[in-house]
């Protein structure tokens, strides 16, 4: 789907939204059968750019990420759903928000696994860091999750200070 972009140079959140999932399977595990950190933050690299992506409609490359909030395990055989979106932007790049949920369809039981913010940089065709649409919340959902993640971020950010 390409970003919603008005003739200011404008992108919605929600032109940015992603979500998919993955089974944990053996080869993503560690000896205790859970998921393997470096498999995890792997998937969640992916969503951000596939988020950063559909906004800017560029290529796009990793510029930082904050630190990793594993927040519970992910058992082998659990359904996992990464979900991402952009919640900022400056002149070319892109903060973009992943979470991590775990389903165990049998316990009927769903948990927040991870979470973590991703900055990514729009490239042109020569792979020159190029400027982005600016962020647009045209609906009060979208400002919502724009505000919590802006808020998350900076709470984070002063916790670590």
């Amino acid at each position: 789907m390409p970003p919603q972009q008005s003739a200011s140079g404008k992108a919605t959140l929600d032109s940015s939204h992603t979500e998919m999932s993955e089974i944990l399977m053996p080869n993503d595990t560690n000896n205790l059968g859970r998921a393997l950190g470096g498999s995890v933050l792997h998937w969640m690299d992916i969503c951000g750019a596939i988020s950063a992506r559909r906004f800017s409609n560029r290529q796009v490359v990793t510029a930082a990420m904050d630190h990793v909030d594993f927040i519970a395990p992910i058992e082998l055989g659990d359904i996992v759903t990464i979900t991402g979106y952009v919640f900022d932007t400056g002149r070319t790049r892109m903060d973009v928000k992943v979470d991590v949920q775990t389903e165990r369809p049998t316990a009927e039981e769903t948990n927040e696994a991870a979470t973590s913010f991703f900055s990514f940089v729009a490239l042109d065709t020569s792979e020159t860091p190029t400027p982005v649409p600016a962020l647009h919340c045209p609906t009060e959902a979208q400002r919502e999750l724009r505000d919590i993640a802006l808020e998350q971020r900076q709470k984070r950010r002063q916790n670590l200070a």
